[in-house]
């Protein structure tokens, strides 16, 4: 019998009421069958790369977020526990979502309201994780089937992990760990209970509850304390005793988050350029977590940004740049460096990037040069002022340093008191070429320019701090160059060595002529140029002084059997002279400049004993005297008259203080002849 139309329309109703409920299933299930772990967030799986000192303590950190990773077992218990009571107490015994929870969030929804919470850890990690913070039901129903998938992947305990590891806590932190660095000073581990219930009380929303936006803030946080301590001891999770003690912690206020102001940015800098040329990504260096451990001494670093702060001259002009860098002789590493104020305000490392004309320190290369031709410390020059030397074109006038007049002097005399008529000569001697070579071989790099002129050991050439510090280590260690670097290793964040440092070394000059060099520029510090600020240093040192024509840049750099260090004062413009700087007429090396490597290498070196250097090797065969002070005036003193040098009958004090005999067996020194040498015709030499 055919149904009549009242019969049809119930059928329909009743079918559509089995079928909806049916078909809504299905499509649930075929969602769920193609609803695979969608692809990570690129930001949840980044973190900082952290750079330490060589003692392991933290410098900076390099991050595109502030997120430092850590193991649940170094998250305690209480901190772990606090979390689970404000966001979800039952997570270790439900499934992967709440049902309660997205009913009354998609009521809400459906009626034009928020969504509300209700979220289990799984789910909010999901959606931190894999998906968006977009509000529809579409994204909730994904949150559901994404937040299944990943506990059928992974257990509690790691998504509690990995949850801990990436939820944000305000004031730029992502993660418990510094979370805890940000609100306490400290890291997770070293958490107490209520500063956990604090970072618990934080995350549901940290604008909210953080007590740095202001007093309701506060006492909103401090009501949310209150009800996460009853809440974990409803559960038996803390004692009545415990709970009873709790008091609210203090927190610390929010610390500017800038990884790179002061000179800090200076040394980061430095790192991450190491790291480039190491072959390093840009990208992994800021997103990777590499564990970076430095070179720089912290005790080191601290004492050469005190000396550079102490030591700057006074009232100084705002263009006056001041560079220091301090290297380790026998390994290369670099100690220290002081590349400016504030990198935030100029980012051109003084130390590492600026380049300054070298003046006199450049005559260590042409003392070198001389003993590496078996030109004795002892040997004779004419130290009077001026001196010409002809060729094409002008004559090369060369005068000392005020005009002084020295007469007859020792190469050691000479390279005290840095005598340039001397020093021109000595180049003449030895030859242009070798100069360059042996500033090459000590460690100058190819990027500086060096022409091979006589004007080389008056330092035109414009090297950077950090390669003549390099330079001056190779001396200290004997005659063996190593490589000038800044990072020690490098870790990933799982703990695999991606570098080690190399500090095996590469002689380049003789044991010999390291002995005399060094000995050499110890009488700079004992009775020299730089003698007026290093008379108290209290351990054996040597040095140079530089300072470049009209006063333009003044440098110090000297060195111990355990630091080389270097020192350049300088303005922006190169032609400008650094006189009537700080109060003083005449700015050198010796001022500044070596004032601030005394009080450096005395502050660093405070607690490390005092360390000799190796004999002089007096090459040559005659020992060098020293003729204690020079004489600016134009005229020999009566002790120089007095003592001849090489005399075979004359009994003398050396620099180190040690009376020294002459062999009478051994042939007197020669004597430099002061008849003025013709330049090549096809030389055409200015002085700089």
């Amino acid at each position: 019998m055919a149904l009549d139309k009242r019969q049809l329309l119930l059928r329909g109703f009743f079918g559509f009421l089995i079928a909806t409920p049916l078909a809504a299933v299905i499509g649930l299930v075929i969602t769920y069958l193609r609803t695979p772990i969608p692809p990570i967030n690129p930001f949840i799986d980044t973190q900082a790369s952290v750079v330490t000192y060589s003692n392991g303590t933290e410098l900076g950190r390099f991050a595109a977020e502030n997120r430092i990773e850590v193991k649940l077992s170094n998250i305690p218990i209480h901190v772990r526990k606090a979390i689970l009571a404000a966001e979800d107490a039952e997570f270790f015994d439900q499934p992967a979502f709440s049902i309660r929870g997205i009913l009354r969030a998609t009521v809400n929804n459906l009626q034009g309201g928020e969504l509300q919470g209700g979220s289990t850890i799984t789910q909010q990690y999901a959606k931190l994780a894999y998906l968006t913070s977009e509000r529809t039901i579409s994204r909730k129903i994904r949150e559901l089937f994404v937040a299944i998938r990943l506990e059928q992947k992974y257990s509690k305990n790691e998504l509690l992990e990995r949850y801990l590891n990436a939820i944000f806590f305000g004031r730029g932190a992502y993660g418990v760990e510094t979370a805890a660095n940000q609100y306490f000073n400290k890291s997770v581990n070293a958490l107490s209970l209520s500063e956990g219930i604090v970072l618990a009380s934080i995350i549901r929303s940290p604008g909210f509850f953080d007590p740095q936006g202001g007093p309701e803030n506060e006492l909103r946080l401090k009501k949310r304390f209150a009800a996460i301590a009853s809440e974990m001891h409803a559960r038996n999770w803390i004692s009545d005793s415990v709970t009873d003690g709790l008091r609210f912690p203090e927190i610390v206020e929010r610390r500017k988050i800038q990884a790179f102001e002061g000179n800090k940015g200076h040394l980061l800098e430095a790192v991450r350029f190491e790291l480039l040329q190491l072959g390093f990504a840009a990208e992994e260096i800021e997103k990777s977590g590499l564990r970076i451990k430095t070179t720089l001494h912290r005790d080191y670093q601290s004492a050469a940004e005190s000396a550079v702060d102490n030591g700057r001259p006074k009232g100084a002009p705002t263009d006056l740049h001041i560079g220091l860098a301090a290297v380790e002789p026998g390994t290369g590493r670099v100690l220290a460096l002081y590349g400016g104020p504030d990198y935030l305000e100029r980012q051109l490392n003084n130390s590492t990037q600026a380049i300054a004309q070298a003046g006199s320190t450049f005559k260590v290369f042409g003392l070198a040069a001389a003993l590496e031709r078996g030109i004795s410390l002892a040997t004779i020059w004419d130290g009077r002022s001026p001196q010409y030397y002809y060729g094409a074109g002008k004559p090369y006038r060369v005068s000392n340093s005020g005009n002084a007049q020295y007469g007859k002097v020792s190469l050691l005399r000479a390279t005290a008191s840095s005598i340039n008529t001397v020093f021109v000569r000595v180049a003449y001697r030895t030859g242009f070429a070798p100069l360059v070579d042996v500033a090459r071989r000590a460690g100058i790099p190819q990027e500086v320019e060096m022409l091979p002129t006589p004007s080389f050991v008056l330092g035109v050439s414009s090297p950077r701090v950090i390669d003549v510090a390099s330079a001056f280590s190779t001396f200290a260690s004997g005659g063996v160059r190593h490589k000038t670097h800044i990072i020690e290793s490098v870790l990933s964040k799982a703990g695999t060595v991606l570098h080690s440092e190399n500090i095996e070394g590469e002689r380049v000059f003789t044991k010999e002529v390291a002995a005399d060099v060094n000995y050499a520029l110890r009488s700079v510090a004992q009775s020299g140029t730089a003698a007026g600020a290093l008379w108290d240093l209290g351990r054996p040192a040597a040095g140079k002084t530089g300072t470049s024509q009209n006063n333009a840049s003044a440098w110090f750099t000297g060195y111990t059997p355990q630091i080389s260090a270097s020192v350049a004062l300088f303005r922006d413009d190169a032609t400008e002279s650094l006189n009537g700087i700080g109060g003083l007429n005449s700015v050198t090396g010796g001022s500044f400049p070596a004032r601030i490597w005394r009080s450096f290498i005395k502050e660093a070196l405070i607690r490390v004993p005092a360390k000799s250097f190796a004999p002089p090797a007096f090459i040559g065969g005659t020992k060098a005297v020293d003729l204690i002070n020079p004489s600016p005036t134009g005229k020999p003193s009566k002790k120089e008259d007095e003592e001849k040098i090489g005399d075979n009958k004359t009994q003398t004090q050396n620099p180190a203080g040690e009376k020294t005999k002459v062999d009478p067996s051994k042939p007197k020194l020669p004597t430099i002849t002061t008849k003025p040498i013709p330049l090549p015709s096809t030389s055409t030499i200015k002085l700089p």
